[in-house]
C-alpha cells in the first residue's frame, strides 16, 4: 500500500490566509499589517460594453485603454446599496459565494440590474483587477524590489519574474489564482479564489505609501477580520 503523501504547510509570506482564521492572526510573526482593497468596477468609455462576456472578454491592454475604474463607494452612489458589507455579500451571492444563510439574492439582483442599466462591469473575483496591478507593481518596483515571485494557490510552484515584465507585456502575466512575493518576503500581494478584493501584506509604512500612491480603495485589517468580513 503506498504510503499518504501529506504536503507540508505552505510558507505564510507566499500564500492567501485560509477561511477559518483572523487573517492578521494567519501573518503574525510575518507581516505588521494587512491592507484589503477592492477590485473596481470597470466603466468602458471607448470600447463596447458587449466585448465583457466570457468567449470575448477583452484583454488587459484595453481595459486600461478605454476603460474607467469606478470605486465601490461610487457603485454604492449608483445603486442605493448601503454600505461595503452589503456589496460585498451582494457580489459573493451573484457567484454562488455565500450559502443559504448569509446569501442576499435581492442584493445580488440589483447589481445585476445597475450593472446592466448603466453598462459597468461587476469586479472579477479571485484575480488581480486589470486597472490596479501595473501600479502597484510599479510602486513595489519603486521600493526596491526589480524581482518578485509568482505563486500558485497553494504554495507548490512558484516562479520569479523581472517586474517590469510584468508591468509591459500581458502574456508573461500569469494566469490566477495566483500570489506575488517579493524575495526578501518583506510584500506580498495576494487573493482569495471567492473574493472581490485583494491584500496587501507588509509592514504599515509600505502599505500606506502603496495605497496612497495607487489609490486603492479599502481597510486595515483588524484583528478579527476574516476573509468572510462582511457577514461577521
Amino acid at each position: 500500500m503506498a504510503k499518504e503523501r501529506i504536503l507540508p504547510k505552505p510558507d505564510r509570506y507566499a500564500v492567501c490566509s485560509p477561511e477559518g482564521i483572523p487573517i492578521k492572526k494567519f501573518y503574525e510573526g510575518v507581516f505588521e499589517e494587512v491592507y484589503i482593497f477592492f477590485h473596481p468596477f470597470i466603466k468602458p468609455k471607448t470600447i463596447k460594453y458587449e466585448l465583457f462576456e466570457p468567449d470575448t472578454y477583452t484583454s488587459r491592454d484595453d481595459i486600461i485603454k478605454h476603460c474607467e475604474m469606478l470605486t465601490w463607494n461610487q457603485f454604492l452612489e449608483i445603486s442605493g446599496i448601503d454600505n461595503y458589507q452589503q456589496l460585498d455579500i451582494g457580489l459573493r451571492t451573484s457567484i454562488s459565494g455565500l450559502n443559504q444563510t448569509y446569501k442576499n439574492e435581492k442584493l445580488a439582483k440589483v447589481i445585476l440590474d445597475v450593472c446592466e442599466q448603466e453598462e459597468i462591469i461587476a469586479p472579477t473575483e479571485g484575480c488581480f483587477p486589470e486597472t490596479l496591478i501595473t501600479g502597484i507593481l510599479e510602486n513595489i518596483k519603486k521600493q526596491g524590489h526589480d524581482w518578485i515571485w509568482y505563486g500558485d494557490e497553494f504554495g507548490t510552484e512558484r516562479k520569479l519574474e523581472y517586474v517590469d515584465d510584468l508591468v509591459t507585456n500581458c502574456d508573461t502575466f500569469p494566469i490566477h489564482p495566483i500570489n506575488l512575493f517579493t524575495h526578501d518576503h518583506s510584500i506580498l500581494l495576494t487573493t482569495h479564489w471567492d473574493s472581490h478584493f485583494s491584500m496587501l501584506c507588509s509592514d504599515k509604512n509600505t502599505i500606506n505609501e502603496i495605497v496612497k500612491s495607487c489609490n486603492l480603495e479599502g481597510f486595515y485589517c483588524e484583528e478579527s477580520t476574516m476573509i468572510y468580513w462582511s457577514i461577521r
